[in-house]
């Protein structure tokens, strides 16, 4: 999932690999001829080319090609039709009907018939990380020969969208009965694995589905991806002409604008304070909403934007993606930088020598040590530091009563409120917002809610979150992906690689 243990390395990792900015801007085409090959250099190699293992963060290019999704997402995430020619949502929001295109064909010739979409979605529903999207799910059945009902117990507002960022791969039933998926996937995507010139974790060459129902999308007659986690050496092979797509560093900006190269850039996710314990049963103070308010007073998130991601990003206390419908500009003045009101209101709180509080560190969030060692003991606040290695961090972090961390964000309002505050995660295992008597209500108002009520209600949730001081988030990073001239991408809030839907010719 977006904010399982990959994604979190991954983009703690190429936090310099980001790009100021809050929105998607590709450059305007430049009028040459777009090359017939796609060669990307993706950041990570594919976690698993089984869709019910595998990770949505960097895995979007690798099943893409292989795989169609029942549902996609257009670039504002929000559900657009894929094998799914469209779908209708019961009065009672208690199912799902999906009409099924009756024109594709797996990899090994069989049909993509209403019967192995319904083997597909069982098989994603007992998946160790496609499950996420199917919680709520009752059954699935068969309706007639083109359409298949999803049958809900209870109403679930991000079915669709969790289905559309990566968790709907449509797979041939012989290959799940085989299990066969992880080392030879077959499904009726626009490409097929080239075993035969494939490297694991190097190299992946694909050949091109002939007649593909969707070809018009995937206009590349070539398609390859090169997994190369080092910046300097992918930037290297963009250089060289070995790839014409890569995740980008920012420090390689103006010799991209050099290099005529087009550049697409938008928010990925959040770094800060996770809060796990806002009740004060780990940590008293913690549970005092002033204590709260002024570990976001004593943090300048532009300062420490500057000193660890070399500005490449945007400075704000919320955890709704910049520039979208929900996050509001105006409340990022709610917790101006001001060390003597965050030492004042501790002082309020009953705690004017401060406090002590023990928290976790690993190499991988070593980066931000400074900024919160130097922003923390000039408030007081006495930090004994455990250190462990990423793999214990993921573990042992949501024990502790607050971490660093850095969490990737959705592109969907819903999906938000309930990745990051109602639903069990790794970063925070036993939610306790029903304890607050402003947020809970909040909640319940997004979960009843509908169409521009429940936009209303997100946008309330979110300014009683920045005003609970639920986190103290300290900005949002960008993303930067550079593409050689007659190639354009399009960014997606939630996928740190895009799907090759939205890598096109032009």
């Amino acid at each position: 999932m977006p904010l399982a243990l990959a994604a979190a390395v991954a983009v703690t990792l190429a936090l310099t690999s980001c790009s100021g900015g809050a929105s998607p801007s590709p450059s305007e085409g430049s009028g040459v001829d777009s090359p017939a090959a796609l060669n990307i250099g993706n950041f990570l190699d594919v976690t698993s080319w089984d869709p019910s293992l595998a990770d949505i963060g960097f895995d979007g290019p690798y099943l893409s090609a292989v795989y169609d999704a029942l549902i996609a997402l257009d670039a504002d995430g929000e559900p657009i039709p894929s094998l799914a020619t469209e779908w209708t949502v019961a009065d009672d929001d208690l199912s799902i009907d999906l009409d099924i295109r009756t024109d594709a064909v797996f990899s090994d010739g069989t049909p993509v018939d209403v019967d192995a979409v319904i083997t597909s979605l069982e098989y994603l529903k007992a998946g160790a990380r496609s499950s996420e999207a199917y919680v709520n799910v009752a059954s699935f059945e068969k309706v007639d020969d083109d359409t298949v009902r999803i049958a809900l117990t209870q109403r679930d507002d991000t079915i669709l969208y969790f289905m559309g960022l990566g968790r709907s791969y449509v797979a041939s039933p012989a290959a799940i009965e085989a299990g066969t998926l992880g080392s030879e996937p077959i499904g009726s995507g626009p490409y097929v694995l080239d075993s035969t010139t494939s490297v694991a974790g190097a190299e992946y060459h694909f050949t091109k589905t002939a007649d593909h129902w969707d070809a018009d999308a995937y206009p590349f007659s070539e398609l390859a991806i090169f997994p190369i986690t080092d910046a300097t050496a992918r930037h290297n092979a963009m250089l060289s002409g070995q790839i014409n797509v890569q995740y980008g560093d920012v420090a390689n900006l103006e010799q991209a604008k050099q290099q005529g190269w087009n550049t697409a850039e938008r928010v990925s996710g959040w770094a800060g304070l996770v809060i796990t314990d806002h009740t004060g049963v780990k940590s008293e103070p913690l549970g005092k909403l002033e204590v709260r308010q002024a570990l976001n007073y004593a943090f300048d998130g532009a300062a420490v934007l500057a000193a660890v991601g070399s500005g490449a990003g945007v400075a704000t206390n919320q955890v709704f993606p910049d520039g979208g419908p929900i996050n509001d500009p105006s409340l990022n003045d709610t917790y101006a930088y001001n060390m003597d009101k965050a030492k004042q209101l501790l002082a309020d709180a009953g705690y004017p020598d401060g406090f002590e509080i023990s928290m976790p560190m690993s190499p991988i969030f070593e980066m931000w040590k400074p900024s919160a060692e130097q922003a923390l003991n000039e408030l007081g606040v006495k930090v004994t530091w455990d250190n462990m290695q990423m793999p214990d961090y993921q573990l042992n972090a949501p024990n502790y009563p607050m971490f660093i961390s850095f969490l990737a964000m959705d592109g969907n309002d819903v999906a938000t409120v309930a990745r990051q505050v109602t639903s069990a995660q790794w970063f925070n295992p036993a939610p306790d917002y029903a304890e607050n008597e402003v947020i809970a209500p909040l909640v319940e108002k997004v979960q009843t809610e509908r169409g521009d009520a429940q936009t209303d209600a997100v946008k309330e949730l979110n300014k009683a979150l920045v005003d609970q001081a639920w986190w103290s988030v300290w900005y949002q990073a960008n993303n930067i992906y550079y593409t050689a001239p007659g190639i354009q991408l399009q960014p997606v809030v939630g996928m740190m690689f895009p799907t090759l839907r939205y890598i096109t010719q032009g």
